[in-house]
């Protein structure tokens, strides 16, 4: 319970609004149309923007912006996986694709940069709240007939600088039906990556911390680093691999007496794919491959993913897949714990 406090309130806290800005921003589209407005970011090919005469945000299709203006200061990512700071302006004819951005690291220092190579755009400042930005998904399923439910929660909450980011992830389920125990599940994943000097690629510490009654698993936790590189990053697809070495240590219930090792060696392989359709879709699939080095031949399988389709705003409905396997458990224990729902998600910030 109170991993799940912590989290639900940081998701709570993180989202405060934050004072308003001056919209002094200008864009205009290529078929002409001009707009003042304040830039708030681009994630997934849409770039958001407010309007005073306009309630709540606007979706602007990236690749339709002809020019922009601003002098807020954001943190501008690339195909490439380059992170700069600074304001932007473009530069150039307004008809000559392709359009260019020009961003001002320094006062003394700019650089330009093909707007069909930012992925990216995110309000940014000195200030500390102004960089986090997560999502808040919510789920549940009930069927009369065997007086059955399942109530899933998961949240996400990130910070980012320029050249590292961290995550929290946390996801929690229960589950009852008639003549049967209620059965619980959480997981909480943390993970921080930094930049390397090479075009994508980047180093990352991970730790996952899963609690399973199906498999009777108390607590397993599972820490390790390597090195990973994006193999593909654009405004419709990213999809990063990372390999290392890790350790995993797993307590089951009392009930169980076969245990096995307590702690183990592990290599790990994990991926991690986004895809974005605009306006529209969004899809979040996380895996991890674990082969045990010091338990030769037992293997672990954890997986995540999220289907979002948006309603309205920051709402979405999504769909979500949870599992995780083990080719070798205790004699008495399943290989596997794995279950499905459907619910109402909020994002905040540049999400």
């Amino acid at each position: 319970m109170t991993i799940r406090v912590i989290i639900l309130c940081s998701v709570l806290l993180f989202s405060a609004t934050l004072l308003a800005q001056e919209n002094n921003d200008v864009i205009v589209m290529k078929n002409g149309d001009r707009f003042t407005c304040e830039i708030k970011g681009l994630s997934a090919g849409v770039l958001s923007v407010k309007m005073s005469y306009v309630d709540g945000t606007v979706a602007v299709q990236w690749s339709q912006v002809a020019h922009l203006e601003s002098n807020r200061l954001f943190r501008v990512q690339t195909e490439s996986g380059v992170v700069y700071t600074g304001t932007m302006s473009t530069t150039g004819a307004s008809t000559d694709p392709p359009i260019r951005i020009e961003l001002a690291e320094t006062p003394r220092e700019e650089v330009e940069v093909a707007q069909r190579k930012i992925i990216k755009l995110s309000q940014t400042s000195e200030s500390f709240w102004h960089r986090f930005d997560g999502a808040l998904n919510t789920g549940f399923l009930y069927s009369k007939g065997n007086e059955s439910a399942q109530f899933n929660l998961s949240s996400q909450l990130a910070y980012t600088r320029e050249r590292w980011s961290s995550q929290v992830s946390f996801n929690t389920s229960f589950a009852s039906s008639n003549g049967s125990n209620l059965t619980t599940r959480n997981q909480t994943d943390l993970n921080i990556l930094r930049l390397l000097r090479w075009n994508n690629w980047f180093y990352a510490g991970t730790g996952s911390f899963l609690q399973s009654s199906v498999q009777d698993i108390q607590l397993q936790t599972t820490l390790g680093g390597g090195i990973g590189r994006y193999l593909k990053n654009s405004n419709r697809t990213s999809i990063s691999v990372m390999g290392g070495l890790g350790w995993q240590n797993i307590s089951y219930g009392q009930n169980t007496v076969d245990q096995g090792p307590n702690n183990t060696a592990v290599g790990f392989v994990s991926t991690e794919i986004k895809a974005f359709k605009f306006k529209k879709t969004n899809l979040d699939v996380s895996a991890s491959l674990l082969p045990a080095i010091t338990d030769a031949g037992r293997v672990h399988f954890n997986s995540n993913a999220v289907y979002y389709i948006k309603l309205v705003n920051d709402l979405s409905w999504n769909f979500s897949f949870y599992g995780s396997w083990d080719t070798r458990p205790p004699a008495t224990l399943p290989k596997s714990d794995y279950g499905t729902s459907s619910g109402l998600s909020w994002t905040f910030g540049n999400r």
